[in-house]
């Protein structure tokens, strides 16, 4: 475009806007800076018009969209006449609005380009070969080059350059940040590092800056990453320190060259490092090469600065190639390794985040915190030039605690100034805290800045927003204003120092200007504003954007977003108070605006209900914050979790004020724990008042004295605050010494944890004096810091003469006390008494305990001597350890000797303090004057030195108390016991047999004054002259319970020697020796299971009386394992077993005994007439063994059972003649064959009381049986004979069955041949009437039904069979029945099958219809598919002119005449018909018709029952019928049938001729009023009636009432059961009165009805004296009611079962004053009852010697019930079931029981389930006693 087209060759126009610019040289000067970057201006010399004319034809040379935009600045910015305006605006652009200039803020003046210098266009630095140079020519080239560096960043950097004058907006002292440095492996790592630099700096010069680089580099890469948040000044600081590197500061670099990652992104190809720094940097005048090669040789001078590294892309890339050439990133990965420029110094600024891998891990990494109190004055001081409004805003700042915490970022401090120097004047004071409470509102006041006189500019601010937002949406910063930016929106932003200009390059060929925002933080800010204001943007595209970002996303994206902050001021342009500027910015009404802020206030609701991250959680924080909204505030802050913890997350004051900006809203404590984060020094001042913090946790390297001095300022006003942790901290004396000063006035802290903080004995010290201070501490944590044996025991007296300390643990690095603060009336009582009595200080002292560990300390002998004289002046101790120390022998002397003065209640452990074998006969000596030694255990082998106490006898009896009523239980013995009873254990001590002497010497002296009961000598070298020598000096050390001498290489010889004990010893009783593992045991009596009291004390939980009631059983017992047994060894053996007392039990185990060997056993135990029990454990035995002991019998008479398994384990039970009732033999396993099985006969022949033989899985199968039974003649056995698991199959079976006949005394056989393989025969003494055979799963086959009815059919004692699961098919049964015939007697058989559940009615009768012999009785079940026959042998038939009368009553049809006949005359004889789950329905009246014509037939039928059958009208029509012609019935079962009012009708009818009948069932029949009037008008006409049960009838109190009427008219009832009809008091008052009438009753059960107690006392003055059970459970009773039956029951001497269940007895209980001898069954079940009332009912059981169940869980009862029980267990010799479930029984009643059991009972079972006893424990207790159940399910029951 030419300039005459464009109106500018007119002379006038020209000069006119040459003259305008003449005036305003300075603000053209800064234009063409900004639009013009390249071109170099001469700050110091005025333009000229020409140079003006020169740099506007410049301009306008550029491009076009440059010229629009400062033509457009031209007319905005200065006075043009209009004249000049309206032709400039006619031809570029709109008008549009005057503003004011912003000040330039941190990255606001002209940026640096890439290129300074001037070098040859398309020149490449890199592609030239490098040629020699002399050492003269290539240092001066260097020299110029690097002087040329320096004057480029004076130009650009320099206070000298315009821009950067001294004015109010821009001062000229920079103020430097916070820094804090560490040599981390990773930025967010705390266990490592420390702080550089000066921190606390308050002078103008940079010393943090200057110790950036301040630290010993290693030999690898020098590399330091600078970290800091937006808005920290990191940009600032990397310019800084390139003008300090040009005025000379920095002289350690000779070269300094500063990149930026924004602008290195736009370089699209491969660089190298030439390329980077002259064809991108700066280009030397010539010869490029030798300068490189200068700056390779001078690395180690050489510093590059690459800035933004959170913005660089491609994070991932690899190192350069082989021509080293590769990205941005690439190069300085190399860098950073050293891959390029080896030596050189490389430092890079970012974000706080993941960083990419190719920072070495040895970086130093420094952290940027911005202004401090200190620092921010020190700002503002410097920003007003003017002293008044200086004074003003220092003012605002001091008052403004809100605003003072945002100054603390630089950015946001420089805003904040500027508005503060536009609010200041003319207003009041304190005008901040309203107009700038958020960061987004003091944007917005920056913003309106810009429009002094009111009128907002929209239009360029939502241009702004527009491009801001655009470019966020696709990650760009850098912006191009051909492309991007249109020319007013370019122009106000350049007008304002809202965007920057600068040089960038695409390719080493093209270059162009970029903008950019001045800050990042502008752009997030006008994108938001745009997202609020603009009406083109929809909501949902609103909330979208208000989102929270995770900075952990990091660990995989190594770039960082870059809209960190836009949702903060989205959340922040939803405050209220921005709603009229944005209905001013988007020319909307309120409505419209106000709908957008609550769309974001909704989002921000919905993210505080979430679980989220740290990150996450402190973004949300900041936005709730920005909001003002109270409601939002509150909700957010209750859905807080309780442990809020933030992990490796870089915190700044900010942060921590977000959040205590949110715990200001919430009720509820809260537990903070930072763990792992870098900290501001100062951001505790952000949690000063917050009382909502309950916990504080620090974990960080970062905290030092700055950190302990802002939290000791912050920790007095946390009222609430409990527990106080700060941990690997680098705070020295100097913070301590504000921590110690704030605490103190923390009175409400219970714990303090200082752990790993390194420090030193002073400081400990004064921490641990500030204990008394602190009236709630419960816990102070020392740990992992540095103490010595000085502080150790001055700490120890703080322990001492401090009350509250109740442990002090110290051991290696740890050092932890622990306290019980006394609560406000207990010091309150304390200072009372204080003053009436002088001795309190010494109660004090004994009712106060210690607990003291000092393990691992370096305590030697003197540091022991001062320790004792501490402790004897100090109060009683609980434990005292002093393990880990250098005590050696002199030391553990003097330790042990003071133990009977220090009080010790528990343990004194002095293990690993280099005790030697002298030393522990010093220690034994050294405590035997303790009396409240309990066990001494020593082990020089694992260095233990442990001694247990036991409390003084004062404390016991106090313990003692509260379990009084249980130690009645307790023997006198027991309870006389001495408390200094002891227990000695010396193992691995390396003792010799010379040893002996002076060992037992020590012991002597300790079992003078105390008793010893318990010795353990194991594993020491004693060998068999030990042994002998300790069993003579054994009755020196009066009666032990124990002698442990494992492991002491004792040989059989020895054995011998000790088996002399058992007899000379008064306290051996049990001797257990395996030689094999080298263990020898003595124990005294009540050491086994017949002293199960004494084993459980021990394992008990601590606390639990020990309750002992021991049994002193006089048996002995021997136990030897391991060794091999020969003949002459035996034979020894046996001789010395001769003169041990009896009862005696012996227990032997070896691998293999011969025969030999057995033979010699057996022959020698007629000479042991005091064996009981000879027990042979995994001893391999030869196949004779079985015949061997099958002969025992003829040896030793005494033998009452023999047991042989597997040819392994033999047991051999002896008794005397008066016990002798049977021998019982078995041989299980033992592969016993056909052949053998004669011989084994034989030999059993001679015993004759042989009651049981168990032959169980051998390998007999069907011969061995077949011979067994010849012989089974002349075996004399009376008992069972077990003969399952031998492979017997049906042919077995049936053999069975044919020898019979031949075996009269078979009573009773069971067989199943499935997976049980159960094969079981019982023999009587004498010939049995009657045999039952149970046939199981025996799978018969036609051909086997043909040889089974024979057998039947000849054995004539066979009177039932049962055939269960036998594949017996319908067709196989009626055969079997048809071939069964016998002469006379009766024949029951039960057959169980699938088939009989779905066969019909006539088909079984068309089965019956084909026996033999006559039916007597039939049952049939088809839900339990069960058919039930007895037939009677022979079969008689019936005279012609009976059954024709029989049959002239029947209704026969055609089909069914012959069958009808024929069924007739079977039944004829039917007594008993039971029918169940069979229906009878109108569709098909077969089955009833049917049955009508048996019943008519079935004359002389007594039973008959149709239970749980649907019958219809119809059918009952014949059923009635029927039961009309039964004149003989005696019972009737109609129960669990549905009867309606007709239907009882007819059943009464067929009933009127029924005049014997004595049973009547009819329960869960629902009756109605008249079915029920019917049923009674019925009953009254049954005067033989004598058993009614009317269960779940519904009968009611009117219908009772009409019963108890009728009652008198049956005057042989005895059994009456009226359960669950909901009879209350008014019905069953007067059947209480009827039952007078009722002479012979003998049951009552009227259980599941609201009787209440006026019924319970009418029966109880109406009780027949002969009743036999009385069951009321679920009936409303009363404590009185029950009591007054427990009384009446007293005249009831028949009374076998008695239920009160499920009634409220609490109170009173029923018991018995007489005794009841038939009583068998007592239920109070679930009845309220506790251990205060229940002691009389348990003791009234002994009134009831035949009682065989007690149910009494679902109670209250506790231990004291269970101590009465268990005196009273062993009296009840037919008790069979104690149930206890569900009640409060704890471990100690569950082994007072176990003791009662122990003592004589044979109670097979006492139920514990659910009771409050450790499973632990319950383990063991079964484990000792299993008839103890503690299970859910009833095992018992099971069993059955």
């Amino acid at each position: 475009m030419d300039p005459e087209s464009l109106h500018l060759d007119t002379e006038n126009l020209w000069t006119r806007l040459v003259s305008l610019l003449s005036k305003n040289s300075e603000w053209l000067s800064a234009k063409v800076r900004f639009y013009l970057p390249t071109v170099d201006l001469d700050c110091s010399k005025a333009l000229d018009p020409e140079s003006i004319h020169v740099l506007l034809r410049r301009l306008y040379t550029q491009n076009l969209a440059t010229w629009e935009s400062f033509i457009h600045s031209l007319c905005m910015e200065l006075d043009v006449p209009l004249e000049l305006e309206v032709p400039l605006r006619s031809i570029w652009g709109p008008k549009d609005e005057f503003s004011n200039q912003l000040g330039a803020g941190e990255d606001s003046h002209p940026e640096p380009p890439l290129h300074h210098g001037v070098k040859r266009p398309f020149q490449s630095c890199g592609s030239s070969p490098r040629r020699k140079h002399c050492r003269k020519q290539q240092l001066e080239l260097a020299e110029k080059y690097l002087k040329l560096l320096k004057i480029s960043a004076q130009q650009y950097y320099g206070s000298e350059c315009p821009g950067a004058r001294p004015t109010h907006a821009s001062p000229q002292v920079y103020i430097p940040p916070i820094l804090q440095g560490s040599r981390a492996p990773a930025p967010l790592d705390v266990q490592e590092g420390a702080t550089k630099g000066d921190p606390e700096a308050t002078d103008d010069t940079d010393v943090s800056i200057q110790d950036l680089f301040h630290f010993k580099a290693p030999k690898g890469p020098r590399v330091t990453v600078l970290l800091g948040k937006a808005g920290m000044g990191k940009t600032t600081l990397a310019r800084r320190l390139c003008w300090r590197w040009a005025a000379g500061q920095l002289d350690c670099f000779r070269a300094l060259f500063l990149f930026e990652f924004r602008r290195l992104n736009t370089i699209t190809h491969s660089l190298t490092l030439p390329q980077l720094l002259f064809d991108l940097y700066l280009s030397p005048e010539s010869d490029p090469d030798a300068v490189f090669q200068y700056l390779e040789e001078n690395a180690h001078q050489v510093l590059l600065i690459f800035d933004g590294l959170d913005e660089a892309l491609h994070a991932n890339a690899s190192s350069t190639g082989a021509d080293n050439a590769g990205s941005a990133l690439a190069l300085f990965s190399d860098l950073c390794s050293g891959t390029l420029l080896p030596g050189c110094w490389v430092m890079t600024t970012s974000r706080p985040g993941k960083l990419p891998a190719c920072v070495p891990t040895e970086a130093t990494m420094v952290y940027m915190w911005g202004f401090d109190g200190q620092r921010v004055e020190k700002y503002v001081s410097h920003f007003f030039s003017d002293l008044l409004l200086q004074e003003l805003a220092l003012a605002e700042m001091r008052t403004n605690e809100r605003l003072r915490g945002m100054c603390a970022v630089p950015a946001l401090c420089r805003v904040a100034c500027l508005c503060l120097s536009r609010l200041l004047p003319g207003s009041p004071p304190g005008q901040s805290t309203a107009l700038l409470p958020t960061v987004t509102q003091l944007f917005l006041q920056m913003v309106e800045t810009f429009s002094p006189h009111g009128t907002l500019p929209a239009t360029s601010l939502l241009g702004l927003g527009k491009l801001a937002l655009s470019r966020l949406d696709i990650g760009k910063v850098i912006f191009s204003m051909e492309k991007d930016i249109p020319p007013p929106v370019m122009a106000f932003g350049a007008a304002h120092s809202l965007l920057t200009s600068f040089f960038i390059h695409t390719s080493l060929e093209h270059q162009e200007i970029g903008y950019a925002f001045a800050h990042l933080s502008l752009q997030e800010f006008f994108a938001a504003l745009y997202l609020m204001a603009s009406n083109t943007v929809d909501k949902e595209t609103l909330t979208y954007h208000v989102t929270l970002n995770s900075h952990w996303v990091l660990r995989t994206k190594a770039r960082l977003g870059l809209s960190d902050h836009l949702p903060t001021f989205l959340a922040g342009l939803a405050s209220h108070n921005c709603r009229a500027f944005l209905c001013q910015l988007a020319q909307q009404e309120e409505a419209w605006v106000s709908s957008r802020q609550a769309a974001v206030v909704q989002v921000l609701r919905k993210l505080a209900s979430r679980k989220l991250t740290g990150p996450k959680m402190l973004e949300l924080y900041h936005c709730v914050a920005e909001t003002q909204e109270l409601e939002l505030a509150q909700f957010t802050a209750q859905n807080l979790p309780v442990q809020l913890s933030f992990h490796n997350l870089p915190l700044t004051r900010a942060d921590l004020a977000a959040l205590a900006s949110i715990l200001e809203h919430r009720v509820a404590p809260i537990h903070l724990d930072f763990d792992g984060c870098p900290l501001e020094p100062h951001c505790p001042e952000a949690l000063v008042g917050c009382g909502q913090v309950e916990n504080l946790s620090f974990k960080s390297r970062k905290c030092g004295d700055a950190f302990a001095e802002a939290l000791g300022r912050s920790l007095p006003t946390m009222g609430n605050l409990k527990m106080l942790g700060l941990t690997g901290s680098k705070i020295t004396a100097q913070g301590i010494r504000h921590l110690v000063q704030a605490l103190p006035l923390c009175f409400q802290l219970e714990e303090v944890s200082l752990l790993d903080n390194q420090l030193k004995d002073p400081e400990v010290l004064s921490l641990v004096q500030l204990l008394p201070c602190l009236p709630k501490l419960q816990k102070l944590d020392l740990s992992r810091n540095s103490i010595s044996v000085s502080a150790l025991l001055s700490a120890v007296k703080v322990a001492i003469t401090c009350p509250p300390v109740r442990k002090l643990q110290v051991r290696e690095s740890d050092f932890i006390f622990l306290l019980s603060p006394k609560t406000e009336t207990a010091v309150q009582q304390s200072e009372a008494s204080n003053l009436q009595d002088k001795d309190n200080l010494k109660k004090e002292r004994q009712s106060r305990s210690l607990e003291l560990r000092l393990q691992r300390c370096q305590l030697r002998v003197h540091d022991a001597e001062t320790l004792v004289e501490l402790l004897r002046k100090g109060p009683c101790l609980e434990e005292v350890d002093l393990s880990g120390n250098h005590l050696e022998d002199e030391g553990c002397r003097l330790v042990a000797e003071a133990a009977s003065q220090l009080r010790i209640a528990q343990k004194l452990d002095l293990s690993d303090n280099g005790l030697s074998k002298t030393g522990v006969t010093y220690v034994l000596r050294a405590t035997r004057t303790c009396g409240t030694l309990k066990e001494m255990h020593i082990s020089l082998l694992s260095n233990t030195v442990v001694l247990t106490f036991a409390r003084e006898p004062r404390e016991q009896e106090g313990s003692c108390k509260t379990g009084a009523p249980l130690t009645s239980f307790a023997s006198p013995a027991t309870s006389e016991m001495s408390w200094s009873s002891r227990r000695i254990r010396l193992t691995h001590c390396g003792f010799l047999a010379k040893h002996i002497e002076r060992l037992c010497g020590a012991l002597r002296a300790n079992c003078e004054l105390h008793r010893v009961d318990h010795l353990d000598l194991s594993d020491n070298f004693l060998r068999d002259e030990g042994v002998a020598l300790l069993a003579q000096l054994l009755p020196g050390l009066g009666p032990l319970q124990s002698l442990n001498l494992n492991r002491n290489g004792v040989s059989l010889d020895a054995v011998f020697g000790l088996i002399a004990c058992m007899s000379s010893g008064q306290w051996v009783f049990h001797l257990d020796v395996s030689l094999e593992s080298d263990h020898v045991l003595l124990r005294g009596a009540g050491t086994g299971r017949d002293a199960l009291a004494g084993r459980c004390e021990q394992e008990l939980p601590a606390g639990a009386p020990l309750l002992a009631g021991r049994q002193h059983y006089t048996s002995r017992s021997f136990s030897l394992q391991g060794c091999q047994l020969e003949p002459r060894s035996l034979a020894c053996l046996c001789a010395a077993l001769e003169k041990c007392p009896g009862p005696l039990e012996v227990h032997l185990s070896c691998k293999t005994l011969c025969d030999e060997s057995l033979k010699t056993l057996l022959q020698c135990l007629p000479r042991l007439p005091q064996l009981s029990l000879l027990q042979l454990n995994h001893t391999v035995l030869s196949s004779k063994s079985p015949f061997l002991l099958a002969d025992i019998f003829n040896l030793c008479p005494r033998v009452q059972k023999v047991t042989l398994r597997s040819l392994c384990d033999a047991a051999l039970h002896f008794g005397s003649k008066e016990e002798q009732e049977g021998v019982c033999f078995g041989f299980s396993g033992c592969r016993l064959s056909q052949e053998q099985v004669e011989s084994l006969c034989c030999s059993l022949s001679s015993c004759k009381g042989l009651i049981q033989l168990d032959l169980t899985d051998n390998l007999l199968g069907d011969g061995g049986l077949r011979c067994l039974l010849k012989c089974l003649p002349q075996l004399p056995i009376s008992g069972w004979l077990n003969l399952s698991h031998n492979g017997i199959s049906q042919e077995g079976v049936l053999c069975l069955l044919e020898t019979l006949p031949s075996c009269p005394r078979v009573c009773e056989v069971s067989v199943s041949l499935g997976s049980e393989q159960d094969f079981r025969i019982r023999l009587s003494k004498e010939k049995e009437a009657g045999t039952i055979l149970r046939l199981c799963e025996c799978s018969f086959s036609p051909e086997h039904i043909s040889r089974l009815a024979p057998s039947l059919s000849q054995a004539q004692q066979l009177t039932e069979l049962w055939l269960t699961r036998c594949h017996l098919d319908l067709p196989q049964l009626t055969n079997l029945l048809s071939l069964v015939n016998r002469p006379a007697g009766l024949l029951g058989l039960r057959l169980e099958e699938p088939w009989v559940g779905h066969i019909s009615l006539p088909a079984v009768m068309e089965v019956c219809a084909q026996a033999s012999g006559c039916l007597s009785e039939l049952s049939l079940s088809e839900t339990q598919h069960q058919l039930w026959l007895w037939l009677k042998f022979p079969h008689q038939e019936d005279n012609s002119e009976a059954m024709a009368n029989r049959l002239a009553h029947c209704d026969l049809g055609t089909d069914h005449s012959l069958l009808t006949r024929r069924l007739m005359e079977t039944c004829a004889r039917l007594q008993l018909l039971s029918l169940s789950q069979v229906n009878f329905s109108d569709d098909d009246t077969t089955r009833s018709r049917l049955l009508q014509n048996l019943l008519q037939s079935s004359c002389e039928l007594k039973t008959f029952r149709l239970t749980s059958s649907c019958v219809s009208t119809e059918s009952l029509v014949h059923l009635a019928s029927g039961l009309g012609y039964c004149h003989h019935l005696e019972e009737l079962d109609f129960s669990n049938n549905h009867l309606c009012e007709e239907n009882i009708e007819l059943l009464m009818g067929a009933l009127q001729g029924t005049c014997r009948l004595k049973r009547l069932h009819l329960s869960h029949v629902p009756l109605e009023v008249s079915s029920l009037a019917l049923l009674i008008q019925g009953l009254s006409h049954m005067t033989l009636l004598q058993h009614l049960s009317l269960r779940h009838d519904q009968i009611g109190d009117v219908g009772t009432q009409n019963l108890a009427a009728i009652l008198p008219r049956l005057p042989g009832l005895r059994k009456l059961d009226l359960s669950g009809n909901s009879i209350g008091p008014e019905g069953g008052v007067p059947l209480a009165k009827s039952l007078i009438h009722c002479r012979c009753l003998k049951e009552i059960i009227l259980g599941n009805n609201a009787l209440g107690d006026p019924t319970a006392l009418g029966l109880a003055q109406r009780l027949p004296p002969q009743l036999r059970v009385l069951c009321l459970p679920s009936s409303h009773l009363g404590p009185e009611g029950a009591l007054r039956l427990a009384q009446a029951l007293e005249q009831c001497l028949h009374i076998e079962k008695f239920s009160l269940a499920e009634n409220n007895l609490a109170g009173r209980v029923p018991h018995f004053r007489k005794s009841l001898p038939l009583l068998r069954q007592i239920d109070l079940i679930s009845c309220k009852i506790d251990d205060k009332v229940a002691k009389h009912l348990a003791a009234s059981l002994m009134l009831c010697p035949a009682l065989e169940e007690i149910l009494l869980s679902w109670n209250l009862l506790g231990d004291e019930v269970a101590a009465e029980l268990a005196q009273v267990l062993p009296q009840m010799g037919q008790l069979k079931k104690v149930d206890l479930e569900k009640n409060q029984i704890t471990a100690c009643g569950a082994q007072l029981l176990a003791q009662g059991l122990v003592q004589g009972s044979r109670v097979p079972i006492i139920r514990l389930w659910n009771n409050p006893i450790p499973a632990e424990v319950a383990q063991r207790l079964q484990s000792l006693e299993p008839r103890l159940d503690f299970a859910f399910f009833d095992q018992q029951s099971q069993a059955l």
